[in-house]
């Protein structure tokens, strides 16, 4: 397997971590009368995010994030790997994207400024160069 697929395995097991630290509190605080609903606006009195303290709010946007990032590194390692071109530069930027990622959690978490923007930059970027280099 290559490092990028290796990567995308690794980051869809962060995806499953960050839902758990995010279900967990979540489920704490609403209740399963909330969380096992249909989570219709009416029945919550509001939307899930509003209802949650803001650490888990954070967690919540944060896991929504990923899944929008994921999509597009996914797209990359696809795209890198299917075409032959994974090379030490891919590699690293994958790596990259996954450390990014796994900083991006706690950043967002604790409402560290700019960090979460910085960090999530350069998991942005790396994808970005991935899919680039196939380009070029």
């Amino acid at each position: 397997m290559t490092p990028e697929l290796t990567v995308l395995a690794l980051a869809a097991l962060l995806q499953f971590a960050q839902f758990t630290l995010m279900a967990v509190p979540a489920n704490l605080e609403l209740g399963p009368g909330k969380t096992l609903s249909p989570r219709d606006r009416a029945r919550m009195g509001g939307s899930m995010e509003e209802q949650l303290s803001p650490r888990t709010a954070r967690l919540y946007r944060a896991m929504n994030n990923h899944f929008e990032g994921l999509i597009l590194f996914t797209i990359a390692v696809v795209v890198v790997t299917l075409s032959g071109q994974a090379n030490a530069l891919t590699a690293a930027c994958a790596w990259i994207y996954l450390a990014a990622r796994i900083l991006y959690v706690p950043c967002y978490a604790f409402g560290w400024t700019p960090w979460r923007s910085l960090v999530w930059a350069a998991g942005f970027v790396a994808t970005f160069v991935i899919v680039a280099s196939t380009l070029l």
